[in-house]
């Protein structure tokens, strides 16, 4: 049975001040996105023992479980992925491309991945979606309600509040703009190119 494991952030925990807080990226990964690792193989634990036993009444539990935690984790490592203490410029090359060419341009682009931050109950995502070959924002409540099925997570934005309280109480608006002060578009590209790659 596969272990999965928090990976340590890409950068040290006060390197996004003052737009993110040493004291949020603390409690963020270490005790967040660490929960999300804990359950994720609690649950796989559980899914295990059951097949052996033969019992599995609550295996469907584990199984939300493995949805909820593992698309957590998954989710919070492309979040730190996506930023970085030299980010905070726009996106070039491919990706830019792309996003003017589905979209209309990048600040209609961002103006709709903003509006789904502020509704989210969980992330905005930017996706390539295989179905259509093109990019698309989602909006995701909790980890795994609301997902479209064939698409694969280009950009993310953690807007649960435990992301953003602490430094901006409830101006979930002043948070998104943090965010793009620090993102890193090297990593969106290199996932929007792998996409391509393999679907178009």
């Amino acid at each position: 049975m596969t272990t999965y494991e928090l990976p340590p952030l890409p950068y040290e925990y006060d390197a996004l001040e003052p737009h993110i807080s040493e004291q949020v990226l603390t409690w963020h990964h270490d005790t967040h996105h660490q929960g999300y690792v804990d359950g994720w193989n609690a649950a796989e634990r559980t899914l295990a023992e059951n097949r052996d036993s033969g019992d599995v009444d609550s295996s469907p539990g584990a199984i939300r479980d493995v949805t909820h935690n593992g698309s957590g984790h998954i989710l919070h490592d492309l979040f730190w992925q996506n930023m970085s203490p030299g980010g905070g410029d726009k996106p070039t090359g491919s990706l830019a491309e792309r996003i003017e060419a589905d979209f209309g341009s990048y600040d209609a682009w961002k103006a709709e991945f903003e509006a789904a931050a502020g509704a989210a109950g969980g992330w905005a995502l930017l996706v390539y979606d295989s179905v259509s070959n093109r990019l698309r924002n989602v909006v995701v409540d909790k980890h795994d309600q609301g997902a479209l099925w064939g698409s694969h997570p280009i950009l993310a934005l953690d807007v649960w509040e435990h992301s953003y309280y602490y430094d901006y109480g409830p101006d979930r608006g002043d948070f998104v703009d943090a965010f793009f002060a620090v993102v890193d578009w090297d990593e969106p590209t290199r996932r929007y190119e792998s996409a391509t790659e393999r679907f178009e």
